[in-house]
């Protein structure tokens, strides 16, 4: 079994690659804002703050280091959370485009998806009436015909140039238990190390499905795959966030939240920011006689290496 644990990971992921500027007028999109809410999500609750970067003048998915170095240190400055920069950015993004500030910044940690998939939200476009920009409704409605590369070998790099040259370790993304396999993999190959902290997913439509069974399937495969070198965490995508953490929390599991998964906090009720979905899961928590880890609790959870070892 998987090691237990006595207090729980908050994450936050702000703002994502996915939605767009038209699905919800809280979504943060400039450097301000995204900090902003990273801040307030952070005084909130959250120990992690997982973060993507969008272009300033209209809200797209960007991977300029220029653009990270607009709020990244400024988050840094005002908070003790551990700050994670995605090396997944988007499926329009090279593996070179992805990597570029994380290999500048050197973070505490990063994410990483476990393998490639289908990867898309395009039926919402349906849903759009009125789009902001013009790069929306394309962008929506492309993901039909893209998929998410991360090859073994994808992997294999960003485990050498993140992980072993800078210290870095990772949020394994796993939208599958295939994916839980694929990790496996790299840790029989010596590549990672314990003690995993493994996302695991459920409702994003190429992925596993966010069914309570998907997700005690998914932690029993890792209970036998890793034993005690892993910690997990629950993603919920959009409307089943709230439940699938609370099932994931009762299991022993940390729990991510954030604008980036879904826009909503309740049924009908957009969140006006991140950090009003991190009170609610914390008061789901607390409810629950769950205690919340404090950032510093939290590298020490997963064995990172400290706010001063980073370059931002």
């Amino acid at each position: 079994m998987a090691q237990t644990q006595d207090k729980i990971i908050i994450s936050c992921a702000v703002t994502g690659s996915v939605h767009t500027p038209a699905m919800s007028p809280y979504l943060p999109l400039t450097p301000q804002q995204i900090s902003e809410q990273a801040i307030e999500a952070a005084e909130a609750g959250a120990a992690i703050l997982h973060l993507h970067a969008r272009d300033p003048s209209d809200g797209r998915p960007t991977a300029d280091p220029k653009v990270f170095d607009q709020f990244v240190p400024r988050i840094r400055d005002a908070t003790n959370a551990v700050i994670n920069i995605t090396t997944g950015g988007s499926t329009r993004m090279t593996l070179e485009e992805r990597l570029a500030f994380p290999l500048q910044a050197k973070p505490e940690m990063c994410s990483l998806n476990m393998g490639s998939m289908n990867f898309s939200i395009h039926p919402a476009a349906r849903k759009i009436r009125e789009w902001r920009y013009e790069w929306e409704k394309p962008y929506i409605e492309g993901m039909e015909d893209l998929i998410f590369r991360n090859t073994f070998r994808d992997i294999r790099h960003i485990l050498k140039v993140l992980g072993e040259d800078c210290g870095t370790r990772f949020e394994f993304e796993c939208y599958d238990v295939g994916h839980l396999y694929n990790l496996a993999h790299f840790m029989d190959e010596g590549l990672v190390r314990g003690p995993l902290f493994i996302q695991m997913i459920g409702g994003v439509l190429g992925g596993i499905g966010p069914d309570p069974e998907n997700l005690v399937f998914m932690k029993t495969t890792a209970d036998r795959l890793f034993g005690d070198r892993y910690r997990f965490s629950v993603l919920g995508a959009g409307r089943h966030q709230m439940p699938l953490l609370t099932v994931g929390a009762v299991l022993g599991g940390n729990v991510r939240v954030g604008l980036e998964d879904s826009l909503y906090l309740g049924r009908g009720q957009l969140a006006r920011s991140c950090a009003d979905q991190v009170r609610k899961i914390r008061r789901i928590l607390e409810e629950l006689s769950l205690e919340i880890a404090t950032p510093d609790e939290a590298r020490a959870m997963l064995g990172l290496k400290g706010a001063r070892a980073v370059a931002f």
